[in-house]
């Protein structure tokens, strides 16, 4: 398993909001203004540290979700970038769905074989990717809330509003609990594990995305499909637990943070 696809269709309403109190470079501004967090430079594009963690892991073959508003994606990575591990192909969303349907784009890319799933703003760790690689199945990497805190950028305040998993007895994800409130998160058990929308998916998901609702946001979201293909399909998805942080570059407050944190980080694509 050596396909990945990178969910790069957001449009960065929280980048492109001002922050007087981040400190961003002239080249930084100007990319955070269009709301394409993935390209916003830490030396060289954020991306490019995601998709070689990827390379790492034992990727290959990276498609890109994106949209008309990604046009400087595109445009580097089809092209100006070179790349020794990995290839690149482009699925198109036209219009900004959901995190389901950006994954419904790329059925073609997956070609019914299985394939990883990751956000374009966000920095796993290759342990994580490449357990997802080993696994047959379904399956979602969960990352520990106290490894998160320690490992990564996320500070205490906002990483109560992330995702939590419950996980059952044979070690299989059981449903994801977003933005859980306080009574919720004092009665599960601990470790908390927590979901950053990384995921090893098989063709069934595609059905899923196909078979689900809106959800309250009017959108066509991940967790609801994955309840799709556990509830309906009848098809588990093991948790892979993972001890270590994600980066997170959500807004202008988080670029100087992150660069911090990958400034020793080798890029190889």
């Amino acid at each position: 398993m050596n396909k990945i696809v990178v969910l790069a269709r957001g449009l960065g309403t929280r980048m492109r909001r001002s922050d007087g109190a981040a400190t961003l470079d002239s080249r930084q501004a100007a990319m955070a203004e269009t709301g394409v967090k993935a390209m916003i430079p830490i030396g060289r594009p954020f991306l490019d540290y995601v998709l070689s963690a990827a390379a790492d892991a034992g990727y290959r073959h990276a498609c890109l979700v994106v949209g008309p508003e990604q046009e400087a994606i595109r445009q580097y990575y089809g092209g100006q970038v070179t790349a020794e591990r990995l290839d690149f192909t482009f699925a198109n969303q036209p219009e900004p769905r959901g995190t389901a349907d950006a994954v419904a784009a790329a059925e073609q890319f997956a070609a019914g074989e299985p394939f990883a799933v990751i956000n374009s703003d966000n920095y796993y760790p290759a342990e994580a990717l490449r357990r997802l690689r080993e696994q047959s199945g379904s399956a979602v990497a969960l990352f520990e809330r106290d490894a998160m805190l320690t490992g990564g950028n996320v500070t205490a305040e906002r990483i109560n509003k992330f995702a939590v998993a419950a996980i059952d007895n044979q070690g299989n994800l059981e449903q994801i609990l977003e933005k859980p409130d306080d009574a919720t998160i004092a009665a599960l058990p601990r470790p908390l594990w927590l979901s950053m929308n990384c995921w090893r998916f098989g063709p069934s998901i595609f059905r899923a995305c196909r078979s689900i609702k809106p959800s309250a946001r009017g959108e066509y979201e991940i967790p609801d499909a994955v309840r799709h293909v556990i509830h309906e399909q009848h098809e588990p998805f093991a948790a892979v637990q993972v001890r270590a942080g994600v980066l997170d570059m959500t807004s202008r407050a988080d670029i100087a943070a992150v660069a911090a944190l990958l400034k020793d980080v080798k890029v190889v694509l």
